[in-house]
């Protein structure tokens, strides 16, 4: 496991590197749990510059980094200890980003005084959250664009 990356803030300006890493880790790792059709469908979320520049004023997002200064993967948070993206591009799965981002996200989380953190998760992201003492609130069948997906409504105390 590596956990040498760097961490920051994303802008705007990061937004053309996170649809790409939104769309191309939606379509490979979630692939294994949801249909093509469903997969594509998620994947669609991503395609509006406007809709992630709302979700970059809705949200804090903070990227991690590689060597070369690319994108390995990001998270969210917000005021209210909503856990709204956490997305680990393709090739970087298991060499410890979520967790790195993870722990950013609660220590937000705990700066904002928040004393619960909510987060919608796939079927895919399930037993990391999991792992790190999340606890599954209910099941559902949400919306991603036109298609309704399965996912976990997961909280954990801070």
């Amino acid at each position: 496991m590596v956990t040498n990356f760097g961490i920051r803030r994303l802008t705007e300006q990061d937004i053309p590197e996170m649809r790409k890493l939104f769309r191309t880790t939606v379509l490979t790792v979630n692939s294994k749990d949801y249909t093509k059709e469903e997969a594509e469908d998620w994947a669609s979320c991503g395609d509006s510059v406007e809709h992630w520049k709302e979700l970059l004023v809705k949200n804090d997002y903070i990227g991690a980094f590689d060597g070369q200064g690319g994108i390995v993967g990001f998270s969210s948070m917000n005021a209210e200890g909503y856990l709204h993206s956490m997305f680990v591009h393709k090739d970087w799965q298991r060499k410890g980003v979520a967790t790195l981002l993870l722990s950013e996200v609660e220590k937000m989380a705990r700066g904002y005084g928040v004393h619960k953190i909510s987060v919608e998760v796939s079927i895919a992201a399930r037993p990391f959250f999991e792992k790190r003492g999340y606890k599954v609130v209910k099941e559902q069948r949400a919306r991603a664009n036109r298609l309704y997906l399965t996912n976990y409504v997961m909280e954990k105390a801070v």
